[in-house]
């Protein structure tokens, strides 16, 4: 018979339902964690006894283990350290940023190829944006990049409804007051102006949800087109709607861990 480890101390931490100090996740969500495929996979794996975490196999999914101290193989092997992925897609309009999707909307995920690990979506890009999207293995690298406190910049390039005048420009460089509060100041650039649309680039150091097309509703300029150019000093350049490219794990300074 196979025996679950930690039975005893795993048993009475599933009964708090709490995951505790430290890196605590669930047994399959480590799996997807450690980049060896989807939760079901992970469970399934678990059930067949192919996983063991410090040398025992683990047979019960739930069990809560702590990424920081335990050690897990699958099959004997241990997750790849040095294996973690960066990648950059050029996201189409009509594509969401999600596994699943509740109406059956394209998902971004969808226009990778089989066999890579499972990838997580840095931030978000709204289904009426395109741009540069970053797709990572690595839970540390998205949690570094969407820290409100690192501030790290995100360029758009917009086409907005009416001519922006130099006053517009002056309000977005200042700071806007939203309805969930004030924004840093942006850096706000006029690249055309027409009757009909203007176009412009904006570099916004927040994460807030549709910040950009908020900020520009509120000056009297809808967004017509939103295209994000660059994350950090990572541009989109020429990649075309619904590409990818792999890109160096370590640009962002964050270790290639978690």
């Amino acid at each position: 018979m196979v025996q679950l480890c930690y039975q005893g101390f795993l048993m009475r931490d599933r009964r708090r339902h709490g995951a505790g100090p430290g890196r605590r996740v669930q047994l399959h969500r480590a799996m997807s964690k450690l980049g060896w495929g989807s939760r079901g996979e992970g469970r399934l794996w678990i059930s067949e006894g192919r996983v063991r975490v410090n040398g025992r196999v683990c047979t019960d999914p739930f069990i809560w283990i702590d990424l920081a101290v335990d050690d897990v193989t699958l099959d004997g092997r241990a997750p790849a350290a040095a294996s973690h992925r960066l990648i950059s897609i050029h996201k189409p309009v009509g594509i969401v940023v999600t596994h699943r999707d509740e109406r059956g909307r394209p998902d971004v995920f969808s226009l990778l190829p089989q066999g890579l690990p499972r990838l997580v979506a840095i931030g978000r890009l709204d289904a009426d944006s395109e741009g540069l999207l970053l797709l990572t293995t690595s839970g540390a690298l998205a949690d570094a990049l969407t820290d409100p406190a690192r501030h790290v910049p995100k360029r758009y390039r917009l086409t907005v409804k009416g001519r922006v005048g130099p006053g517009v420009i002056e309000a977005l460089g200042s700071g806007l007051v939203l309805d969930d509060g004030p924004t840093r100041p942006a850096v706000a650039r006029l690249l055309e102006a027409g009757d009909r649309f203007s176009l412009l680039e904006l570099v916004l150091t927040e994460g807030r949800n549709r910040q950009a097309r908020r900020m520009l509703e509120s000056v009297g300029h809808p967004v017509e087109r939103l295209v994000r150019t660059a994350v950090g000093d990572l541009e989109l350049g020429d990649l075309a709607a619904g590409q990818w490219r792999e890109e160096s794990f370590g640009r962002f300074g964050v270790a290639d861990q978690g």
